[in-house]
């Protein structure tokens, strides 16, 4: 009964809803169930059986009667499926919705359980087709700070401004005290026992008029959505935001967020071993793709023309990039992907940086704790440009992560699709490469929305070869969207592209697929290379010999491809732009990127330059490189391909294991 129903979506919900409770084994609730029975009895989840203004029906549940030693996840997640599915028996709750109260009055740490709520979330998000009208958290206490950001995590941007963390007093300003509990400032007395034998009668099959238990608030057709409160925050007309839209493809972390998270999910493993933890911090991958306008293409031909105007118009006021300081050469934006000059680059040949053994000598004297200060110092240096069409309304739901966006002058542009100025958006950067300008495409990994952009980007900068540093799914957390085939001999279509396998080589490190690439508007097709590392570990940096091997494959399919287009390739030698990325495409991406363009470097004049390669990096990708652990990386993975090739002895690594850092490498 949705007021937006799209039978696509109705049928991507219900396999979502099919795979949560397969996945918790929540397939099968009895409702004689004796540990079932004693869990509804707490009464720490209920439905209300009030509504507020816009006609959301209310639940509610309260955290100081969870007590996780006494009761299983799967027992309060049955819980909650029994009543909510009997909530939803009433059509008004599946058209105006869901409000969320999560009471936290007088609750303790011990009541507290953090994987049980990213459970909830993810049943939440996934599993029930009613719209989250608000998230009321009442009287959080201050050691809540932390797992309210996770809850925010689970929330897209359009939702985030209907996430309140409120005391008793004001909950009465977000509901009407009709609809309330005594016990949170209402008027009236809570009815779970009644509510339950409703929801005994749903389970059993019986005749039950549920919109009998709930107190109606409907209203006609021309009153204003969301006018429940003098609360103002507003709500957009596509706000019919589903549960089933919260999902890691849609929602709006920040990457300082996620990598928070992770680092404290580390530290409880460090403390309580090895097992594997059922977290969720970026959800699961139950995607329900929504529907997407019709792209029009231009040729190649036009789009670089479209890119050279758009790379003169995004200069800054003085027509240069700025830099952190000012000993860097300012150069202007290039002029197309294709670039023919060996010296637009902003990595060029220059008498600063290190020979091998300086650079040896240089990480033995620092060791791990003087490169993470030195990677500090780099980190704490402000972006050097703006981010506004990053920012623009329109395209924010197109960014994976709030906090990472693209610089204005180097972001990669789309052809315009019916004159929409938005159409034009992905979150993706030109990065120039050694003496090449435009050598990568630095970007995040799609989305299910951002497909389409993704092929377009692919088709219209003549990209042959993809580099993927992430698995779509790490630590059962959703990193990139399944955006390619991923079994032989099968296709995908993405509107008027069509992406066919036809051959896939597993490698240990890595995995070589080979894809054709066709435009059903032009008849044309292209073979492009994906390259996907998977031996990234969860925490920390791969080996760096299979990096290596990895990085020189890249190569190889790069010139192999560079060499097939023949004449028709008129710009640099080392051919048209990579397309890198990981997740946010900022760490792993700015790792291989930096590397990548140090040993071009080191085979043309003998140094590296790895601080000032990534400072330049993130001048056209803001914060590239996103970790220390990365930093050292880039100069471990240089010296052993040195090794590698005779140009330095074997070195012995325990002297980066300084005392006085505590971190894991």
């Amino acid at each position: 009964m949705a007021r937006k129903f799209d039978v696509r979506r109705a049928v991507e919900l219900f396999y979502s809803h099919e795979s949560v409770r397969n996945k918790e084994d929540l397939c099968y609730i009895d409702p004689s169930d004796k540990l079932l029975q004693r869990e509804i009895a707490t009464e720490k989840f209920t439905v209300l059986s009030g509504r507020d203004n816009s006609g959301a029906a209310i639940a509610l549940f309260t955290a100081r009667a969870h007590h996780p030693p006494q009761t299983t996840h799967q027992i309060v997640l049955k819980s909650l499926i029994y009543q909510l599915d009997a909530a939803l028996q009433s059509f008004e709750t599946q058209r105006h919705g869901l409000v969320f109260i999560y009471d936290m009055t007088d609750s303790k740490y011990a009541n507290f359980d953090y994987e049980l709520s990213i459970k909830i979330l993810n049943l939440l998000k996934g599993g029930f087709p009613a719209r989250l009208k608000k998230v009321l958290i009442v009287t959080a206490p201050l050691w809540f700070k932390a797992p309210f950001k996770i809850l925010r995590l689970f929330v897209r941007e359009k939702l985030r401004d209907r996430v309140f963390t409120v005391n008793l007093a004001q909950l009465a300003q977000y509901l009407p005290p009709d609809t309330l509990p005594r016990n949170l400032g209402g008027i009236v007395e809570a009815n779970h026992k009644g509510w339950i034998q409703l929801c005994h009668k749903v389970a059993t099959n019986q005749t039950t008029d549920m919109d009998s238990y709930f107190i109606s608030r409907k209203r006609s057709h021309s009153s204003v959505d969301d006018c429940d409160s003098v609360t103002t925050r507003s709500v957009s007309s596509d706000a019919d935001i589903h549960f089933s839209d919260m999902d890691s493809e849609t929602s709006k972390e920040t990457v300082n967020e996620k990598q928070n998270s992770e680092d404290r999910e580390k530290e409880r493993e460090d403390e309580e071993g090895d097992g594997e933890k059922e977290v969720a911090i970026e959800k699961d991958s139950h995607m329900i793709f929504e529907p997407e306008k019709k792209r029009r293409m231009s040729d190649t031909g036009r789009n670089l023309e479209s890119r050279k105007r758009t790379s003169e118009s995004s200069e800054n006021v003085n027509g240069e990039l700025s830099f952190p300081d000012g000993d860097l050469p300012r150069k202007k934006r290039p002029h197309s992907s294709g670039s023919n000059i060996l010296d637009d680059s902003i990595h060029m040949p220059d008498q600063s940086g290190m020979d091998l053994q300086t650079l040896v000598d240089h990480v033995k004297s620092l060791k791990r704790k003087g490169m993470y200060s030195e990677y500090a110092s780099i980190k704490m240096e402000a972006p050097c440009g703006t981010f506004h069409v990053s920012k623009a309304r329109q395209n924010l739901p197109k960014n994976r992560y709030t906090d990472v966006l693209c610089f204005d002058n180097s972001r990669v542009k789309l052809p315009l699709v019916d004159g929409d100025p938005s159409s034009d958006y992905i979150n993706a950067n030109y990065v120039d490469g050694y003496c090449q300008k435009n050598a990568y495409i630095s970007t995040q990994g799609p989305l299910p929305k951002t497909f389409v952009d993704f092929w377009s980007m692919v088709w219209n900068s003549q990209c042959h070869v993809i580099v993927m540093t992430t698995r779509t799914i790490e630590r059962q957390r959703m990193k990139c969207g399944q955006y390619w085939p991923n079994e032989e001999h099968t296709d995908e279509q993405f509107e008027e592209f069509i992406v066919y396998n036809n051959g896939i080589n597993c490698q240990k490190e890595f995995t070589d697929t080979k894809l054709l690439l066709h435009n059903t508007k032009t008849g044309e097709s292209r073979e492009v290379t994906h390259l996907q590392f998977t031996s990234w570990p969860d925490y920390g940096v791969p080996p760096a010999t299979g990096f290596l091997d990895y990085l020189f494959r890249v190569r190889q399919c790069q010139e192999d491809a560079t060499r097939k287009m023949g004449s028709s390739w008129e710009g640099h030698p080392l051919g048209p732009p990579m397309i890198v990325h990981c997740s946010a495409g900022i760490g792993r991406t700015g790792t291989f990127i930096t590397i990548d363009i140090s040993l071009r470097r080191l085979e043309d004049i003998g140094t590296v330059d790895i601080q000032e390669t990534v400072r330049r990096i993130r001048s056209q990708r803001a914060f590239s490189i996103q970790m220390p652990d990365q930093y050292v990386f880039c100069h471990l993975a240089i010296i052993e391909h040195a090794v590698r090739q005779g140009m330095l002895k074997e070195i012995e690594w325990a002297f980066l294991d300084d005392s006085d850092s505590d971190s894991d490498f």
